[in-house]
């Protein structure tokens, strides 16, 4: 019996779109069927360079082409209106992140897809990097005894005309900023790694970049565990990416996953030996930009799913819990008061 193949139509060819693209063409299972962009060379250039039908109409590609999954890659104030016209459609949907950039939206998103049966994925690529699975597996066995600290850290550079190449980049209503464009990662790994956030102090600034949101922040996090966790974000470092890293000091284990995105084991060091500190070397890698290496496998446990082998590695409620969390930086900074989660109004 033949293994059923899933073909795969994506919306939005600007940056990230390579990566998606890259990770369906390497996988047995998956084959790109179609590609939209409102800038018709982006959308053009995508079709040709990849050989499949290109569109400028979001609705005329859901019409014309023949897919069974629609990746969405759009700005991301845009991505539950069309999330929610895939899952109509009866596509099962892959968002990247964050999936919306309010909780109401995020929360039609989840239902549209529940109301059509179809599967909702949120790209966190960066929870499958090698070094940051041994963190995680260190977690489960309790290696670290309890948390004290969580420490995630984003020296990025983003400069002036990266904001001024898309007019959406940095407004808040299509795209938010340091904290929920770049450093979401970041954000969704520290709550997924230490656990549920009790409530959240931060300052947010906009400092040297002409945007409407904050080009640098910093967010006190109080974990219902009782840990206490920094998360440090800037786009304004000198004169290139330095720094994407998180840290946990423990009872009985101290580690951190540095390089420019948590791609290097800089430290591991536990009380007892487990079998997987002989896995520090090779869990290391180097990636070509921030983005890493992670939509490949994002794209395997996406196709497991669809075949019934294997629950998602982030579906919209577990992505929903990292939008939250942004949330409730950007209300702390705006009201300068402490922010209890889960957030009292859906913002």
């Amino acid at each position: 019996m033949s293994v059923r193949e899933f073909r795969v139509a994506l919306v939005g060819c600007g940056r990230i779109a390579r990566n998606h693209f890259e990770a369906i063409a390497g996988l047995d299972g998956m084959a790109l069927s179609a590609v939209c962009d409102t800038v018709e060379e982006r959308a053009r250039t995508a079709g040709e360079q990849w050989g499949v039908p290109w569109f400028t109409s979001y609705d005329e590609m859901l019409k014309q082409s023949e897919c069974d999954i629609v990746v969405v890659a759009t700005p991301s104030g845009l991505h539950p209106a069309h999330g929610i016209k895939a899952a109509q459609a009866g596509k099962h949907v892959v968002c990247e992140k964050p999936m919306a950039i309010s909780l109401s939206s995020a929360d039609a998103l989840v239902q549209a897809c529940d109301d059509a049966g179809v599967q909702l994925f949120v790209v966190k690529q960066n929870r499958l990097n090698p070094a940051i699975q041994l963190v995680r597996r260190a977690i489960d066995r309790g290696r670290f005894g309890r948390i004290y600290m969580a420490n995630a850290t984003v020296r990025w550079a983003r400069p002036q005309e990266y904001y001024d190449q898309a007019p959406w980049r940095g407004t808040w209503e299509f795209d938010g900023g340091a904290f929920m464009n770049q450093a979401s990662h970041y954000v969704d790994l520290i709550q997924w790694l230490v656990g549920p956030v009790e409530s959240i102090m931060a300052r947010t600034a906009t400092m040297a970049r002409r945007i409407e949101a904050e080009d640098s922040g910093a967010a006190i996090l109080k974990f219902r565990n009782g840990a206490i966790g920094v998360l440090e974000v800037t786009m304004l470092t000198f004169p290139r990416n330095l720094e994407g890293s998180i840290t946990l000091i423990g009872e009985t284990g101290t580690v951190k996953i540095g390089g420019t995105a948590v791609n290097k084991v800089e430290h591991w060091q536990f009380a007892s030996y487990d079998d997987d500190d002989k896995l520090i070397d090779q869990a290391s890698t180097t990636p070509p930009n921030v983005y890493g290496f992670g939509h490949a496998g994002y794209y395997r446990n996406v196709l497991a799913v669809l075949r019934g082998e294997a629950a998602p590695d982030t579906d919209g409620r577990s992505g929903r819990k990292s939008l939250e969390l942004i949330l409730g930086i950007y209300e702390s900074a705006k009201t300068g008061h402490e922010v209890p989660l889960p957030l009292r109004s859906k913002m």
